[in-house]
C-alpha cells in the first residue's frame, strides 16, 4: 500500500510538470506573434507543432513501453522533454518560428511519453470502481501547473511591450533589434527551469522502483500480448471516447490558446491585466477539479461529464452573443466547467481493457491531435471575422455539444 502511494505521488508529478509545458503554449503564442512579427492565424501554428507529436507519437511510445514499461516510457519522455527545453537557448540566437515549432515538437514529444504513461497508470493502480476520481484527483495537479504557467511563468516572457517597427521609440536602446532580442531572451528562463526540474524527477524515478501492474506483473503474458492491438477500437465505449477526447481536447485548447490574443486584441486589455486573468482562468480550472473529485465520490462520473459539458455549450452561446469583457467571464465559468472532462472521459473508455490498456491509452492520447487543428480553424475565423470575432466560438460549442453525447450515451456504449 505504501509503495503504491509512493508510485501514485511521483506520478500525480508528472501531471503537474506536462501542464506547465502546454500550458506556457498561450503565452508563446503571444510573444511568438511579436518577435516573429506573426497574425493570430500564422502564431497558431505553435499549437500545432506541438500537438501534432501526440497524433505521430502514441502508437511508437505504447509499441515501446510494451516492451520495456511504464516506468522507462516515463524517463526516457522527460529526458527528451528537458532536452526540447535547453534548445531554447540556442532557438534565441537563431530567431526562426520553424526552429521554435521544431522544439516544440521535441518537448511535445517527451510530454507524449509521460501522458501515454501516466493516464492509464493511475487508472490501474488501485481500484478500478474509483479509476474516475482517482484519475480526477491526479489531473487536479495538472490544473495546478496549468494555474502555475498562467498566473506567473507567463509574467516572466511577457514585458507588456507591444511595439511594431512603426511604433517603436526612437531613442529604444538596440532600436527594433535590441528590442526583439530582448523579448526573444524572455523566453528562456522558464524552459530553463522546466528542464532542470524534469531532469531531477528523471534522476528520482531511475533511484525509485515503480510497481509493475497488468501485464508487466506477468513477463510470459507481456511476451505474447500485441504491441500494439487495433482491435481495441472494436469496442464502442473506447472508440466513442477516441473521438470524444479529439474534439474536447480541440474545443479546450481553442479556447486556451486563444485566452492572450482575445485578450489583449480584440477585448483592448494590456498584457499584464490580460496574464492576471490568465491566472484566473487557470485558477478557475483547478478549483474545478478539485471540487469535481470531491463530487464524484456521490454522483455518477458519467452524469458529471453530461452536466459539465452541457454547462460549457451554453456558456460558449454566451461568448458568441456579447464577447468583450463578458466573454472573458464566461470563459473563466468555461474553464471551471471543462476541468473533470478529460480525464472523466478517458478513463471511462479505458474501463475494462485488462491488457488492452496500453494500445487504448495510446489510441485516446492520439486523439489530443484535435488540438493540432481545432484551434487553429478557431483562429482563421476569428482572424477573418475582425468586427464579429466571438462567432468563433461556435467551434468549441460543437466539440462540447459531442462531449455530452458521449457521457449521456456512454451506458449504452458499454454494454454493446
Amino acid at each position: 500500500m505504501k509503495k503504491s502511494n509512493l508510485a501514485l505521488g511521483l506520478i500525480f508529478c508528472l501531471f503537474f510538470l506536462w501542464a506547465i509545458s502546454s500550458n506556457l503554449l498561450p503565452t508563446m503564442i503571444r510573444q511568438l506573434m511579436k518577435t516573429c512579427e506573426l497574425n493570430t492565424f500564422e502564431a497558431s501554428f505553435t499549437e500545432s507543432a506541438y500537438w501534432l507529436a501526440y497524433f505521430v507519437c502514441p502508437i511508437p511510445i505504447a509499441i515501446f513501453m510494451r516492451r520495456f514499461s511504464y516506468r522507462v516510457g516515463i524517463i526516457t519522455g522527460l529526458l527528451i522533454a528537458a532536452c526540447g527545453g535547453l534548445l531554447f537557448f540556442p532557438a534565441a540566437e537563431v530567431k526562426s518560428y520553424g526552429v521554435y515549432l521544431c522544439i516544440f515538437f521535441i518537448i511535445a514529444t517527451g510530454m507524449c511519453f509521460l501522458e501515454t504513461a501516466a493516464n492509464p497508470y493511475v487508472t490501474v493502480l488501485g481500484d478500478a470502481q474509483t479509476a474516475p476520481r482517482r484519475l480526477n484527483l491526479a489531473q487536479s495537479f495538472n490544473g495546478l501547473g496549468a494555474f502555475i504557467s498562467a498566473m506567473f511563468l507567463s509574467k516572466l516572457v511577457l514585458s507588456g511591450q507591444n511595439f511594431t517597427r512603426d511604433t517603436i521609440p526612437a531613442n529604444y536602446p538596440g532600436g527594433w533589434e535590441g528590442y526583439i532580442q530582448m523579448e526573444t531572451d524572455s523566453m528562456k528562463l522558464p524552459y530553463l527551469i522546466l528542464a532542470l526540474v524534469l531532469i531531477a524527477v528523471a534522476i528520482l524515478l531511475i533511484i525509485v522502483n515503480l510497481p509493475k501492474v497488468g501485464d508487466e506483473e506477468n513477463e510470459e503474458i507481456g511476451r505474447k500480448a500485441r504491441l500494439i492491438d487495433f482491435s481495441t477500437l472494436r469496442r464502442p465505449h473506447l472508440r466513442w471516447g477516441v473521438i470524444a477526447q479529439f474534439f474536447y481536447n480541440g474545443g479546450q485548447t481553442a479556447i486556451n490558446s486563444l485566452f492572450l490574443v482575445y485578450c489583449c486584441t480584440y477585448a483592448g486589455i494590456d498584457e499584464e491585466t490580460a496574464t492576471t486573468f490568465f491566472g484566473l482562468y487557470m485558477l478557475a480550472f483547478l478549483v474545478g477539479r478539485w471540487v469535481g473529485t470531491m463530487i464524484m465520490a456521490k454522483v455518477e462520473p458519467t452524469k458529471m461529464l453530461t452536466f459539465y459539458a452541457l454547462a460549457n455549450v451554453v456558456l460558449c452561446m454566451v461568448i458568441m452573443g456579447f464577447g468583450g469583457y463578458v466573454g472573458i467571464y464566461a470563459m473563466l465559468a468555461v474553464s471551471f466547467f471543462m476541468s473533470i472532462i478529460y480525464p472523466t472521459q478517458f478513463s471511462l473508455a479505458l474501463d475494462d481493457l485488462g491488457d488492452q490498456t496500453k494500445s487504448g491509452s495510446a489510441f485516446l492520447v492520439m486523439a489530443i491531435v484535435g488540438n493540432a487543428c481545432v484551434p487553429q480553424f478557431t483562429a482563421y475565423i476569428m482572424h477573418r471575422n475582425e468586427t464579429f470575432y466571438q462567432v468563433a466560438y461556435i467551434v468549441p460549442l460543437i466539440c462540447f455539444a459531442v462531449c455530452a453525447y458521449y457521457g449521456y450515451n456512454y451506458k449504452k456504449l458499454r454494454i454493446k
